[in-house]
């Protein structure tokens, strides 16, 4: 079975993009370093941060169940909430993967 995929969307109430662009930032950071099972975790915008968009690969469904249940996720979660409008959430099964290198400049 592939890996655990979880992709998220969330809405921002107007005049809190900028606080919550930086605790999502440091969140995305925090995942990588601190957890093992968490292989990718890529942050997007729109509409000039009103809309943000989560892309996280993990080992496996427990390993995402263990991010839920870190301290600086806990953290994290508490401190947006408020400026959260909506939070839209969707998991999926990685069947494989195509990349091309980035090259710097472009």
């Amino acid at each position: 079975m592939g890996e655990f995929v979880v992709t998220v969307t969330f809405s921002i109430k107007a005049g809190h993009t900028v606080e919550f662009r930086e605790a999502m930032l440091a969140n995305a950071a925090d995942s990588i370093a601190l957890e093992p099972g968490c292989r990718l975790f890529d942050v997007c915008e729109a509409d000039g941060g009103a809309e943000i968009f989560l892309y996280e690969i993990y080992d496996d469904k427990a390993a995402f169940d263990a991010h839920l249940a870190t301290e600086h996720f806990r953290r994290f979660d508490r401190l947006v909430s408020p400026w959260v409008i909506e939070k839209r959430i969707a998991t999926y099964v990685r069947l494989g993967v195509t990349t091309r290198s980035h090259k710097s400049g472009h």
